[in-house]
């Protein structure tokens, strides 16, 4: 039977444990990467991104618009507590039907005659996705 030399066993031993904790932190890493990816991709696709047509919409609601429609309604996202009309962030209303609203009125609101079609476009998009926040 051939003799075993304890100093090979033992630095056979230590070469696998070094290799293999090397792999735990290798992989370790390259986990804590990809978590790290992922949870910037994610809070990137799910954080509210706001458009040149967000803020030029808001503007609209606030001023732009003649009556100002913040003078009557209520929407949290362009800070506006207007106690007449109804509370866009209550209805809710998709950019169809402030599109319609706004080009024929409804109840005491008058219709926007003044407004451009793209004017009216980035305003009732706008509402519509405001009143969802």
């Amino acid at each position: 039977m051939p003799s075993i030399n304890p100093s090979r066993v033992t630095l056979r031993h230590h070469i696998h444990q070094s290799f293999f904790s090397q792999m735990q932190k290798i992989t370790f890493t390259c986990f804590t990467k990809i978590i790290a990816t992922i949870t910037l991709v994610s809070a990137a696709a799910f954080s509210p991104v706001t458009s040149a047509n967000d803020e030029a919409g808001k503007l609209l609601f606030l001023k732009g618009a003649s009556p100002a429609c913040a003078i009557c309604h209520t929407l949290e996202a362009a800070g506006a507590a207007g106690a007449v009309g109804p509370s866009m962030n209550e209805l809710q209303p998709d950019a169809a039907r402030v599109v319609n609203a706004l080009k024929n009125g409804i109840g005491q609101m008058p219709a926007y005659t003044s407004l451009t079609p793209e004017q009216v476009k980035i305003l009732s998009e706008y509402v519509a996705k405001a009143s969802r926040e």
